[in-house]
């Protein structure tokens, strides 16, 4: 399963503070036996804040999960997160692999 984060907010420097650029990160895990694969993305979302509009939230009323709820409804999250699952089906089975036949391995 995909998590989501926010990592930094940009907004207005005004009375009303909106919010005009949210900078997210979303990554996935899977542990398989001993091995653990990771995969993770990295963006930003931008926003045209609107004071007046139904449903405006206060930047001090903001919670992550509702910053969130704005980045996932301004793409197609789901094509995000197959990439990720996608790059970790990738890294468990390569589609080429390194070394050298006269050096073992320790």
């Amino acid at each position: 399963m995909a998590t989501w984060s926010i990592a930094q907010l940009e907004y207005n420097n005004d009375a009303d503070k909106g919010v005009v650029i949210a900078h997210w990160r979303v990554t996935e895990e899977e542990t398989v036996g001993e091995d653990t694969y990771t995969a993770s993305s990295y963006g930003t979302t931008s926003f045209t804040p609107d004071a007046s509009a139904d449903g405006y939230v206060a930047y001090d009323s903001l919670t992550e999960e509702t910053v969130i709820g704005w980045v996932k409804d301004s793409m197609d999250y789901a094509e995000v997160e197959a990439g990720l699952t996608a790059n970790i089906e990738a890294q468990k089975a390569p589609a080429t692999l390194a070394g050298m036949p006269w050096v073992t391995e320790a």
